[in-house]
């Protein structure tokens, strides 16, 4: 079935607002090595692994959300769920990069 494309934005655009019910989590903060604290090292690990797990529930309602689509979906709504769950992982690799890498420089200088 061919649509125009001003049917298909629409249906694109009503697709992607369900997405909107996935709660995307806030950044987490990452002290820098050279002025954090123990105190601020521990309270950010569990930042961070909250942000962790708040990021897997939002992928899993991303992921969702695209099945409950189905096949049928418009291209663009797929495009737009997978441009979603492509950049949260990219954030999620961002955020684990930086806090191993201020971890790491922490412990080193209070060893």
């Amino acid at each position: 079935m061919n649509f125009p494309k001003p049917c298909l934005a629409i249906l694109a655009a009503g697709f992607a607002g369900s997405a909107l019910a996935c709660d995307y989590p806030p950044l987490v903060a990452i002290p820098d090595a050279d002025d954090a604290t123990m105190d601020d090292m521990v309270a950010t690990q569990e930042s961070v692994r909250a942000y962790m797990e708040s990021m897997d529930a939002y992928l899993t309602c991303v992921n969702e959300e695209l099945a409950a689509a189905g096949d049928d979906a418009p291209d663009e709504f797929k495009a737009i769920m997978v441009s979603r769950h492509n950049a949260a992982v990219a954030e999620m690799e961002a955020i684990a990069e930086s806090w191993n890498e201020e971890r790491t420089a922490f412990l080193e200088e209070n060893q």
